[in-house]
Parts: C-alpha cells; sequence; structure tokens
C-alpha cells in the first residue's frame, strides 16, 4: 500500500502534472464547451450523427496508423541508441503507414456514399466522408511524428504541442458549429486532427537528423513480426467498438427515433470525460507495474491495493455524478436533452464494472497475452451488441445502457475467470510462483 502510494505521489502525479493532467484538463473542458454548442445549435439529431462520424472517424484513424502506435513508441524507446535497429523500425514503420493511409484514403473517397448511407443514413453528407478522405493522410503522418517523439521522451514538447492543438481545434470547431450548424460540426470532427499537423512540422523540425533513418532499402519484415502482437491488439479494440457503436445507434435511430439516438450519445459523451482520469492513473501506474512484477502474490496484491484505494474514491465521484445528474445536463447540454438523467444509472454502473475489468484485464497487455485479449475484446463487443439489441427491444432506450452495464459485468466475470487462481487461488510458502 505505502509502495502504491509512494510512487503515486513521486512518479504518477508528477508525469500527469507535467503532461497528462494538463492535456486532459484542456480535453475535458473542450469536450463540454463542444457538447454545450452541439446542444445549442444542432440539438440531439445532430449529436446523433457527429457520434457516429467520431466511431467511424476514430476507426479509420487506428486503420491508417495501422495500430502501430503503442508499438512504436516502445520499440524506438527501446533501439533509439542502436542506429542500424531505429532505421529499420523507422523506415517499416513510415512505408506501411503511408501505403496504409493512402490505400484507405482512396478507398473512403471512392465510397463516400456507400459509408455516407452507413453513418448518415438518409442524411447526405458525403462531402464530409470525402474530406475525411483528404485529411486522412495527414493525420498518419501526424501519428507517426508523434510516436517518435513519444519513443524519445520529448514529453514537454509534445504538452506544449497537445495544447496548441487542443486550443486550435477547439477554437475551429465553436466557430463552425456557430456559423454552419450540423455541416459545421460534422467538418470540425474530420478536419481538427489534421490541424495537429503542427506536431508534424515542429517534431521533423526538431529532429532533422531522424529523416536520415528513413529508407526504403531499410524495411524488415521482422521488425513487421514484433510489431504485428500490437497491431492485432490495437485494430481489434479500436475497430470493433467504434463500429458496434454505430450499429447500436443505427438501431436506435430506426427502432425509437434519431433525437433518442442522441440522447445516448450525449449520455456516453459525460462517461467519456471522467474515465479519462481513470484512464490516464491506469496507464501511467498499473500497466507499467504489471510489468514489472511476475508472481501471483504481487500481481495479488496491486489489484486489491487498487480495489482499496483508487475504486472507492472513483465510487465516489460517480455517486456525486448521479446525484447531480440534473444539474449536469443544464450546465452541459439543454434543456431538451432532460431525457437522458434517465440513462445515468446504468451508464454509470456499467462505467464502475468497466473500470473493475480493466485493473485486471491490464495483464494480458503487460504480459503480452494477446490472444487472449483479442479473444475477450471480441465476447465484449458481441455481448454488447446482442445484450444492447435484445433490452433496446424490451426497454427502449434504457435497453441501450442496460446493454452496455451488463457487457461490462459479464467482462469482468470472464477476467475473474481467467485470473481467479492468481487473485483468490492459495500461495505457496513464498508466494512467489509464477502465474
Amino acid at each position: 500500500m505505502k509502495k502504491f502510494f509512494h510512487y503515486i505521489n513521486n512518479e504518477v502525479l508528477i508525469k500527469a502534472a507535467s503532461l497528462n493532467t494538463a492535456n486532459i484538463t484542456i480535453k475535458i473542458v473542450a469536450g463540454i464547451l463542444i457538447s454545450k454548442f452541439i446542444a445549442i445549435f444542432v440539438g440531439p439529431e445532430g449529436m446523433a450523427l457527429i457520434g457516429n462520424l467520431r466511431n467511424f472517424f476514430n476507426a479509420v484513424q487506428s486503420i491508417s496508423i495501422a495500430g502501430l502506435y503503442k508499438g512504436v513508441v516502445k520499440f524506438i524507446s527501446q533501439y533509439k541508441y542502436e542506429s542500424s535497429k531505429l532505421s529499420g523500425v523507422l523506415s517499416t514503420v513510415f512505408y506501411l503507414g503511408f501505403f496504409i493511409s493512402i490505400v484507405l484514403a482512396f478507398l473512403c473517397y471512392y465510397n463516400a456514399e456507400f459509408i455516407n448511407d452507413f453513418i448518415f443514413l438518409n442524411n447526405n453528407y458525403s462531402y464530409v466522408i470525402e474530406t475525411l478522405a483528404i485529411v486522412l493522410p495527414f493525420y498518419a503522418l501526424n501519428m507517426f511524428v508523434f510516436s517518435i517523439m513519444n519513443g524519445f521522451s520529448k514529453y514537454k514538447i509534445l504538452l506544449i504541442i497537445n495544447i496548441i492543438g487542443q486550443i486550435l481545434g477547439l477554437s475551429v470547431t465553436l466557430l463552425l458549429i456557430w456559423q454552419d450548424k450540423i455541416d459545421g460540426a460534422l467538418i470540425a470532427v474530420v478536419i481538427t486532427p489534421a490541424l495537429n499537423l503542427l506536431i508534424t512540422l515542429v517534431g521533423i523540425a526538431f529532429r532533422k537528423n531522424l529523416m536520415s533513418y528513413i529508407n526504403i532499402s531499410d524495411i524488415r519484415f521482422s521488425i513487421l513480426r514484433k510489431l504485428s502482437p500490437f497491431m492485432v491488439m490495437a485494430l481489434v479494440s479500436s475497430i470493433a467498438l467504434p463500429i458496434v457503436c454505430i450499429i447500436i445507434r443505427n438501431y436506435i435511430v430506426s427502432e425509437i427515433g434519431i433525437k433518442e439516438a442522441g440522447y445516448w450519445t450525449a449520455v456516453t459523451r459525460v462517461s467519456d470525460y471522467y474515465l479519462m482520469f481513470i484512464n490516464s492513473l491506469m496507464a501511467l501506474y498499473i500497466l507499467p507495474r504489471f510489468t514489472e512484477i511476475d508472481s501471483r502474490k504481487e500481481f495479488r496484491k496491486e489489484v486489491f491495493s487498487f480495489y482499496k484505494t483508487i475504486l472507492p474514491l472513483f465510487a465516489a465521484i460517480l455517486g456525486v455524478i448521479y446525484l447531480s445528474r440534473s444539474l449536469l445536463v443544464t450546465l452541459l447540454f439543454t434543456e431538451e436533452f432532460r431525457p437522458i438523467e434517465d440513462l445515468f444509472g446504468y451508464q454509470i454502473l456499467g462505467d464502475f464494472m468497466r473500470v473493475m475489468s480493466m485493473v485486471i484485464a491490464y495483464k494480458f497487455l503487460a504480459k503480452k497475452m494477446f490472444a487472449h485479449f483479442i479473444i475477450i475484446e471480441v465476447f465484449l463487443v458481441v455481448i454488447m451488441y446482442v445484450s444492447s439489441i435484445y433490452l433496446i427491444d424490451f426497454y427502449g432506450l434504457k435497453g441501450a445502457v442496460m446493454g452496455y452495464c451488463l457487457s461490462y459485468l459479464m467482462h469482468f466475470a470472464i477476467v475473474i475467470l481467467i485470473f481467479g487462481s492468481s487473485l483468490f487461488g492459495i500461495l505457496n510458502d513464498n508466494g512467489n510462483e509464477d502465474f
């Protein structure tokens, strides 16, 4: 317990203060302002369409960088003092990412009408998809340079660029929504990530010598083999869930109405805000710590330390959010969104179950249990789809959040089954057996 708090005080809070807390706080403030503008100028109907576009764009973004971001950061950090291996990593990732993003851009551009029908239903916003296709390669290049700088631990520069990018993106988004309503909001979703091209420009200017490491002759398939598990995991988790969310939202539109789909989108946006902080904490402490430990005793200690210290605080925050949901709707949205108050209960309970399972599930990533991770993720999205559709038929819009809650309850149960012996089994005398 003391070690946990010592680490939080001396490592996590320092890192968070220098990078994550500032960046996440700006993201949350920006998200709140954007949500308010959408509620005022666009309404629930527009909120639903924007939710579909965001989900689709998130999936396409992950494909455009081939799910390589975390793997690239890891290998650059590992090989940054070995020129030959570093050149292999940079060259392989650059040309792979460039090829995939260009192909994906062409596919999106020339299938804009088909994609429009999937995410915008009876509305014609094909030009938004065409705009998305045009900016996609810039996003991929941006993330490539971002991963390089992250791998070289240029945290202060990344913090400054992130803050500038967030403020610039917020300003452009609010202006577009104010001027063009739903059209402006949709265009803002796809162009604001490209505005972070500033990251690319500053990154290249700061590390000009890195360009000499990128040569087509240095492409190595051995690097791809090492990166492939990261690619598969990132692609599965980053594509499956957004696509399922689009399908569920479309089902709500067809069975209940587009306004109700906007209500569901609104409550999930609120959920995203407070989950940013807990996700940041777990990424900063839980994942590195799980990578270090190799015994059941230590694993059990860390999981239950989190449950005893952080989880009660998180539960208290969720309780406050639930009790103040009426005030939150007033602050974040408009009176037209008042029906979402009825959705908070199951959404918050689902978020609590999600955090409980995520703490344990981080072990999949830390110990490279790739097959387990993929199977569990697929199980999650299938259960979420089936349960949400079934419960929507019986309980209407509330069935969507009930399905979300049930999905993460079952996800938690499966994770407990997998690691049950490590968490509740009998330890040997010294408790240092591997798991």
